[in-house]
């Protein structure tokens, strides 16, 4: 998709681009700031790449105003997502507990998991299985 936009991009021209320019740096925006662990260094390079040669293509200052309003855009739908999550635990407690209960198993878990990588003879306890306790439908 990357290599799509690019090649749209230098298609349309200089004139015929700037209307669609954020729509066409909000994914390569996503891609660049990303953190997630799984992340691909080539589609990373190659979004790199296609941001270069869109700065060639419309000049520096037009490039500037929709990166900066594709960054500005994002950072609202992130604080937003943040209140809505904060607004949420006060909304619904109990969801909010779960959410809290399963990132305390989930980080134990880790933390054992990375005990055992670093000491292969130590064997962390592990939860037993609870199959049939939890197919019941018990309170």
């Amino acid at each position: 998709i990357f290599k799509f936009l690019g090649a749209v991009s230098v298609d349309l021209g200089k004139d015929r681009i700037k209307p669609y320019l954020p729509t066409i740096l909000t994914p390569l925006y996503r891609e660049l700031n990303s953190t997630y662990a799984e992340q691909d260094p080539t589609l990373k390079n190659l979004s790199q790449e296609i941001i270069e040669l869109l700065k060639k293509l419309v000049g520096l200052e037009a490039f500037s105003l929709a990166f900066s309003s594709v960054q500005k855009q994002a950072n609202r739908k992130r604080a937003m997502r943040k209140k809505q999550r904060a607004l949420q635990t006060v909304a619904n407690p109990d969801i909010a507990a779960r959410r809290k209960l399963k990132r305390h198993k989930n980080k134990a878990e880790t933390r054992k998991r990375k005990i055992e990588s670093l000491r292969p003879t130590y064997k962390a306890k592990r939860p037993r299985s609870h199959a049939l306790k939890d197919l019941a439908m018990v309170e």
